[in-house]
């Protein structure tokens, strides 16, 4: 049915959408794999956090970028580009078609339309950033990234430290935005792309969120964090979900507190996806529940482009 071309169908969306079961059927119907476009799910000993799909859909369909790097490597949206390209280049060779699913919206846009080389800035930015983050707070930080790049701090996750400070450093270091180095102009690839999200009444999907984080807890989730402690101050693990626990370990809260915070900065995590992925118009919404209607408008979309 597809004939020669070849597409990517991205199902993006905000976290607890239902983007890993629809995927999973998307990749089963069209004999594709699932190349993940999420941040945290590649890096291994983080299943339960990070929601990683279970063994049962890693089975069903072959996944890339799923507990596939160490904690320690560091990663960027950069990279993600272009190791993405690389698996998109073996997979093109054997199938036609490749789903791509995630909700980090900054990966997503990576793939898609580029990331402008981004220039190497002084490391002694990052060391005194990273000490007015020890003696300021991440608000003093995000306060600042606010005035120097509006554009990129709608968009960020104001609760991850790595994130701000890497957009921090480079707008310091360069005199310009970070936003600016995102390519202005979409880079060629050599498929096609066919964007779908997955959304859901945001009452429901707050419900989701919620009930999510209890699965998570109920499977371990502070067993995994406290294996993980001893790596807390790697970028990969200041996230939601780890960052809670890890508060609670070290008697900042305790466990039914911890567990409420990772739902509401879950729930304020999603929000944040929304803004950023509402502001592309190419995206096409479905609800997750609806695989067969997406299966029809990615077949007439490839019947009418060829």
């Amino acid at each position: 049915m597809l004939g020669r071309s070849k597409y990517i169908v991205v199902v993006a969306g905000p976290t607890g959408s239902g983007k890993t079961d629809l995927a999973v059927t998307l990749a089963r119907h069209y004999g594709a794999p699932v190349v993940s476009a999420d941040s945290r799910q590649m890096y291994r000993g983080m299943a339960v956090g990070t929601a990683q799909p279970s063994p049962e859909q890693l089975a069903a369909v072959r996944h890339y970028f799923i507990a596939s790097h160490d904690p320690q490597d560091q990663f960027t949206a950069g990279r993600y580009e272009r190791e993405a390209l690389e698996v998109l280049d073996r997979i093109f060779r054997e199938v036609d078609i490749a789903i791509v699913a995630g909700g980090s919206g900054l990966y997503i846009d990576a793939l898609c339309n580029g990331m402008d080389d981004i220039p190497d800035v002084d490391p002694a930015i990052r060391r005194r950033l990273t000490d007015r983050l020890a003696a300021e707070g991440l608000g003093a930080l995000a306060g600042e990234l606010a005035k120097l790049d509006p554009e990129f701090y709608d968009t960020v996750d104001k609760d991850n430290p790595r994130r701000v400070i890497r957009a921090l450093e480079i707008c310091i270091g360069t005199g310009k935005p970070y936003s600016a180095f995102r390519a202005k102009a979409r880079r060629e690839r050599p498929f096609g792309i066919i964007k779908t999200g997955t959304i859901l009444l945001r009452e429901n999907l707050y419900k989701r969120i919620d009930l999510r984080v209890d699965e998570m807890v109920a499977a371990g989730l502070e067993e995994e964090a406290r294996r993980l402690y001893p790596l807390r101050h790697l970028n990969s693990l200041q996230t939601v979900g780890y960052k809670e626990m890890f508060d609670y370990f070290e008697g900042r809260t305790d466990l039914a507190t911890a567990v409420g915070l990772i739902k509401r900065n879950s729930r304020r995590y999603a929000k944040r996806q929304l803004t950023w992925f509402g502001r592309d118009t190419t995206i096409r919404w479905f609800s997750p529940f609806a695989a067969d209607e997406i299966i029809g408008y990615v077949d007439r979309y490839v019947s009418k482009h060829g």
